[in-house]
């Protein structure tokens, strides 16, 4: 039996996914006629556009599109037709996506690494770092070409956030923040001219921030008590904000205020609120334990006068930008998470390997080999499931279980990965000349932020037991 294998890219918006594992009729039709229609060269005109996909079809078979059809309709939806679609292993990565992560790597290895440390030290970012974030592209992953950005995909921009996160996490969570909250805020709810205004400049200059947190409201963000009062021409808004990420470089805020408190959580909206807006301010910067680089801060609102325009989708439904929102973002934590992860097993892996003790490298030993192997292990479940929620999300299917699923467990192995780094490191793993003891400082806050691992456990459960 001869087979025909057609390698080609589907635009995402050609078909979705049922699931991560099953084809349907819609999908696969869809697909055949794409295969039919469709010049396979020209679907690399544009890579970024496209997903990687094989496809194959016997040769000497006689084909019938309608048989097929027929075929499926009569099978179970929980019946998978994988015969006809092969998979590729969720951490296999396209040509594109592999070009993309070594020109991170270099850049995290060339110019990152060198000011980690004095970046950790004086718990600021270095400026120049910023500015090359934005020179490679890495502030505007998804943002479409036409507003300055690269186009690419979701799992693009978790690619980033691994590799920057495997040197230092600070700047993982800057790329982070600018492209999974509040770009990704802009692109599906801004209008025209919020997209042309605002995007562009996150793309090129300014740095964006999320400010959803309050004193009062942590996980029960619902309860925030920041007001905003509509007087015609403008929003006055007044209140404080805390724990707000890239809050001392933002320009740009993504700002969650409520119109209208007798409506509860559906006057909450959301706000486009720039750094010289009247009555707006920048307080108090968090002294961290870890990920000190990146900017904590508190915000202040004193009748912040808000243009009218600048109200981010509709009124009363910052709730939703909230919630949708953060489910993406909780992917980006993920990547976070394995990417710091990852910087400490390589480098638990390195030191056992240089460490001599008995007369033979530490990493000889039966009990540090086991160690480093159920090290290696976890991280690489952590990242299977990191990687599966961001290639659904890529997908068009619905990952709100995965993501939390993904933020949980990678923030576990990360704590776990790290803090064993530190033990077979010895006392030069508790001291600051060596790199694992930054690497589980930095770990920790994988529980906390973006919703913490109790408020994920309650949003699986939720969906598992369908309350």
């Amino acid at each position: 039996m001869q087979w025909l294998i057609l390698d080609f890219g589907m635009r995402i918006s050609d078909f979705a996914f049922a699931t991560s594992i099953d084809y349907y009729v819609g999908p696969i039709t869809r697909a055949l006629d794409a295969v039919a229609t469709r010049n396979p060269k020209s679907a690399f005109r544009n890579p970024k556009s496209f997903l990687p996909f094989s496809f194959c079809l016997d040769y000497d078979a006689t084909f019938q599109l309608n048989s097929l059809k027929n075929e499926l309709l009569d099978m179970s939806q929980s019946q998978p037709v994988m015969a006809h679609i092969p998979h590729q292993p969720l951490t296999t990565l396209s040509e594109d996506e592999q070009m993309f992560r070594s020109s991170v790597r270099e850049f995290a290895e060339g110019e990152l690494r060198p000011r980690v440390e004095k970046m950790d030290e004086a718990g600021k970012l270095d400026p120049a770092i910023i500015r090359q974030c934005f020179d490679l592209g890495l502030m505007g992953i998804e943002t479409p070409e036409e507003y300055g950005g690269a186009g690419a995909n979701f799992f693009t921009a978790i690619l980033a956030v691994e590799e920057l996160s495997r040197v230092d996490g600070s700047v993982g969570v800057l790329v982070d923040v600018q492209n999974t909250l509040v770009n990704n805020a802009f692109i599906r709810w801004g209008t025209p001219e919020q997209k042309e205004k605002y995007l562009q400049k996150l793309a090129s200059e300014s740095v964006g921030a999320y400010a959803l947190s309050e004193p009062s409201s942590g996980s029960d963000a619902f309860a925030l008590q920041t007001r905003a009062v509509d007087q015609g021409d403008h929003f006055s808004l007044t209140g404080q904000k805390l724990w707000i990420t890239n809050g001392n470089e933002a320009d740009i805020f993504v700002l969650f205020a409520n119109a209208n408190p007798e409506a509860g959580y559906r006057g909450i909206t959301a706000f486009v609120v720039e750094k010289g807006f009247e009555g707006f301010s920048v307080g108090k910067k968090e002294n961290k334990l870890g990920i000190r680089a990146s900017s904590t801060v508190e915000l202040i609102l004193d009748n912040c006068r808000v243009p009218k325009e600048n109200v981010l989708g509709e009124l009363g439904k910052g709730y939703k930008i909230s919630i949708e929102t953060l489910n993406e973002g909780r992917i980006g934590i993920g990547a976070q998470m394995i990417g710091i992860a990852t910087g400490a097993l390589e480098s638990a892996l390195a030191y056992t390997g240089e460490r001599q003790q008995f007369g033979k490298s530490i990493n000889q030993f039966q009990g540090v080999q086991f160690q480093l192997a159920e090290m290696a292990t976890a991280l690489e479940a952590a990242r299977l499931m990191v990687y599966n929620a961001a290639r659904m999300k890529d997908a068009g299917i619905n990952f709100v279980k995965e993501a939390a699923m993904a933020k949980l467990y990678s923030s576990r192995v990360a704590e776990q990965v790290t803090s064993k780094a530190i033990e077979l490191y010895g006392g030069y793993g508790y001291v600051k000349d060596y790199p694992v003891e930054k690497y589980w400082r930095d770990s920790k806050i994988g529980a906390i932020y973006e919703g913490t691992s109790n408020m994920q456990l309650q949003t699986i459960a939720k969906l598992i037991i369908g309350k």
